[in-house]
């Protein structure tokens, strides 16, 4: 195992490697340096090369190699999911005995499971390790683009017989979940004897969990004492035969409660997997990491048939880490994302470049973007309310659709001082505190941002670098307390754009929050209450008819060239 040491100092950075011997199997490592610090480790022995470089050198390793070292060594209390890991979208499948010929609807037959296999090869899927996911879930770290994880309960002799081979030939990982009082017996079914289950076991792809002793039908049945014995005979009698840590535990037929999953955990497990006839979840959806949801084979099958609604099809393994750096990256598809946090029901739309659109006159988001070629929008600045159609705004506006500087009337600005004003330019974002007497002309804000091609004061913030606004920082804002339907936008910790709606009445602090665990690392609050819209590709993702509006801030595509919509904008 190698753990990297960074030294730092002033001017220069230097990095060693300090190995530690460890007899244990390396895909069995709890934090899995081997596979997850793999490319730190990588990327620490080229420092030698930058040294006559060290700001080049301290700014690689904050921006890339920080963010990676802070998750790791900073995991969710077990057996907490990490919220990012929350997002992600990872599926795990669980088999039983694969065999010649099917016998009972479980069973799924050699040819089957082998054309999964390519199934899974020719979608671009990546199979991944029991520890991989387990790093994963505590520490938000990024799993592949399409990760799956394999599992098979029971220790059928099918599983050395026909799965082993497969998985060698296809050089995929999985987990295979065994009950030692069946060993090498055949019971109407043959099970893995210990010399087979060594050879498995001593091979890097495979992890072994323990499935118990006997496979009681119901573990919430048994007595304290019993499910003691379960636990930790079956763990002890694996490890000394295998002469590896047993850190994974399977319950026999999903079944489960928080005494048994108590149970599990003291007797020294770090996750376990579950399953559900009529609960299908994602990993990163599961309670806990000691029920860690299962979708059944079946529903890999259904790919087959049913591409696109199988679990495959939505398989991702989470965002990038968060930056430590005020990057920006405007060049990422513009996607959609449907997610609850802090029971906050959230729609985010993320990717593409942003820019306002100040129409001439109020209508709904929809109207206002058709003509264009955004992808996505949401209603922009607060804006007066005095004529029915005034696009007059609250505070000074620019919008690239019209190069247009708009001062705010200099009666009303004073009470803006402070809010976030919100700066664009073709590379970058600004939030920065407006004020009153520097930003309300065009060579003010090009002060602040010399390209700058739009402008706007927002409400207030609802995360400023990273941190989630607390009631102090709303100073006097009207209703900031209050549960409205809210629309933001902002960037996020890998420098995407991101618009968004909250789908229920929340308040601001709550709202900041839920944010700050979506990943954004500045957030402003837009008109909200009636005016709060979000539109993608032309449809309103709001169940109701919103406010109109003058002022949108939307997505377009990272390849754009312009965005005009010459019967709305607003005229010189």
């Amino acid at each position: 195992m190698f753990i990297p040491i960074v030294l730092y100092s002033p001017l220069l950075v230097t990095s060693t490697v300090q190995a530690t011997p460890s007899t244990e199997n390396s895909c069995q490592n709890p934090l899995n340096f081997d596979v997850e610090l793999s490319n730190v480790v990588s990327d620490l022995f080229q420092v030698a090369s930058w040294l006559n470089e060290p700001k080049t050198v301290v700014a690689t390793i904050s921006q890339s190699l920080g963010p990676q070292m802070a998750a790791y060594f900073n995991p969710s209390v077990s057996p907490n999911i990490n919220e990012r890991a929350k997002l992600a979208r990872v599926p795990v499948f669980m088999y039983h005995d694969v065999l010649a010929v099917k016998e009972v609807f479980f069973d799924v037959t050699y040819q089957d499971f082998a054309q999964h296999l390519r199934l899974i090869k020719e979608k671009g899927l990546t199979p991944i390790s029991f520890d991989q996911l387990v790093t994963h879930l505590r520490t938000g770290l990024p799993l592949p683009e399409k990760p799956i994880m394999l599992t098979f309960d029971d220790g059928y002799g099918g599983h050395y017989e026909y799965v082993y081979p497969l998985l060698k030939k296809y050089g995929y990982p999985a987990v295979f979940s065994v009950y030692t009082h069946n060993m090498g017996k055949n019971t109407g079914r043959s099970h893995v004897n210990w010399q087979q289950l060594k050879e498995m076991a001593a091979d890097p792809l495979i992890t072994i969990a323990s499935h118990s002793i006997t496979h009681p039908r119901d573990l919430r049945e048994l007595s304290d004492a019993r499910l003691q014995l379960e636990l930790t005979k079956s763990k002890k009698i694996l490890e000394a035969q295998l002469g590896i840590p047993i850190r994974y535990f399977t319950y026999p037929e999903g079944k489960y409660d928080q005494r048994v999953a108590k149970a599990v955990q003291e007797a020294g497990y770090q996750a376990a997997l579950t399953m559900s006839d009529t609960d299908e979840r994602y990993a990163g959806q599961s309670d806990s990491m000691l029920a860690i949801s299962r979708f059944g084979q079946s529903r890999l099958a259904q790919a087959l048939t049913q591409p696109d609604v199988s679990p495959i099809a939505q398989a991702w393994g989470g965002a990038k880490l968060p930056s430590w750096g005020g990057i920006f990256d405007f060049s990422a598809d513009v996607e959609v994302t449907k997610t609850t946090l802090e029971d906050i029901p959230l729609t985010l739309i993320s990717g593409g470049k942003p820019v306002t659109i100040h129409a001439k006159s109020r209508s709904q988001v929809a109207e206002i973007i058709a003509g264009t070629q955004a992808v996505a929008a949401v209603d922009g600045g607060f804006f007066s309310l005095r004529y029915l159609n005034s696009n007059v705004m609250i505070g000074p506006v620019l919008s690239q659709i019209n190069n247009q500087f708009i001062p705010g009337n200099k009666g009303e600005i004073p009470k803006l001082a402070g809010r976030p004003l919100v700066l664009i330019s073709p590379q970058a974002v600004k939030f920065i505190s407006f004020d009153p007497f520097k930003h309300n002309t065009l060579a003010g804000i090009q002060a602040e941002m010399p390209n700058v091609t739009d402008a706007f004061v927002a409400a207030a913030w609802l995360v400023k670098d990273n941190q989630p606004q607390l009631t102090q920082n709303f100073a006097n804002l009207y209703g900031f307390d209050a549960l409205r339907h809210r629309a933001f936008w902002g960037i996020d910790r890998v420098g995407k754009p991101t618009i968004g709606v909250s789908n229920e009445p929340v308040d601001s602090i709550s709202l900041g929050a839920a944010l700050g665990l979506a990943g954004l690392r500045d957030a402003v609050m837009l008109d909200s209450g009636a005016s709060t819209s979000l539109v993608y590709k032309g449809d309103s993702l709001v169940g109701y008819t919103p406010r109109p509006v003058p002022h949108v801030v939307a997505l377009m595509p990272p390849n754009a060239t312009t965005i005009l919509a010459p019967c709305t904008v607003a005229q010189k």
